[in-house]
């Protein structure tokens, strides 16, 4: 187990976030945390993230109600990203996408 003190936030005090469906594997979406929606996550045992752009805390479906409840987080071996293995209720995308990751980049020509 690893202590949640010795995770490695970025300059900003964030550290991303990776969204996985804990049954299928499939990745859900990409977020940022802080330590205080880190901690609201552990509590509540569903998402909460912190949006860079509204500068404030969102739990993923307020709004929506597509939660993600939490089935186990997971620290990178430099302990600055985190992996969360999720019971996706509903789409996890705004767009109303199941996963986020649903647009392929296309090839870039050669001539470019």
């Amino acid at each position: 187990m690893i202590d949640k003190r010795t995770l490695k936030y970025d300059e900003k005090a964030l550290i991303p976030a990776v969204i996985q469906d804990a049954e299928t594997k499939e990745v859900l979406m990409f977020a940022y945390m802080n330590q205080k929606s880190l901690e609201i996550s552990l509590e509540e045992g569903r998402t909460c993230f912190y949006s860079r752009s509204r500068k404030k805390l969102w739990r993923k479906g307020e709004t929506s109600g597509h939660v993600q409840t939490i089935k186990e987080i997971r620290v990178d071996c430099d302990r600055d990203c985190l992996l969360i293995l999720v019971d996706q209720k509903g789409p996890a995308c705004h767009t109303q996408n199941r996963s986020c990751f649903f647009e392929q980049l296309d090839k870039a020509d050669e001539g470019s």
